[in-house]
């Protein structure tokens, strides 16, 4: 079985940029929800995958990867119904674990975090500078949570 095991963190400075050794620009669709996994869509650069992750297990969960052709994946974001989430990703190294550095735009603009996967839960960090407190347990940071929110936002402005 395929699993991910990754850790997310606030932002404490912009110290990575200068660590920056590929940006890549993505667009995720949520397709579809079961109990507490999901199945999305996404886009970057000239290549699509559809992702399948199950439930989370402390840092760990099931996530199965498939690469599909770049016509498909625009079909599919038509079938999605939350906000497309699109961001800019930054990949980083700091001693020898590649950190992922995600600044979000459209409906979560301005959000950014910093992930590392790892090859087992236990693994130690290293700790750049530029992250800062641990939100990988934190509800209130998951993608729906901030989707729903400023939906929220923007209808009590309306």
């Amino acid at each position: 079985m395929a699993t991910e095991i990754e850790r997310k963190f606030l932002l404490a400075g912009d110290g990575w940029k200068a660590g920056v050794v590929e940006t890549l620009v993505l667009k995720d669709g949520l397709l579809a929800r079961f109990g507490e996994g999901k199945v999305r869509v996404r886009h970057g650069g000239d290549r699509a995958w559809i992702t399948v992750k199950g439930p989370r297990e402390g840092i760990s969960r099931a996530e199965f990867e498939y690469e599909i052709p770049l016509a498909e994946a625009e079909e599919i974001f038509l079938l999605c119904g939350m906000p497309h989430v699109e961001k800019v990703r930054h990949i980083v190294p700091y001693e020898g674990l590649t950190w992922a550095i995600d600044v979000h735009q459209g409906a979560l603009s301005g959000i950014e975090f910093a992930e590392v996967e790892l090859d087992y839960p236990e693994q130690p960090i290293p700790m750049p500078p530029w992250a800062g407190e641990e939100i990988t347990h934190d509800p209130q940071y998951r993608k729906a949570t901030l989707l729903n929110r400023n939906a929220e936002l923007l209808r009590g402005r309306s």
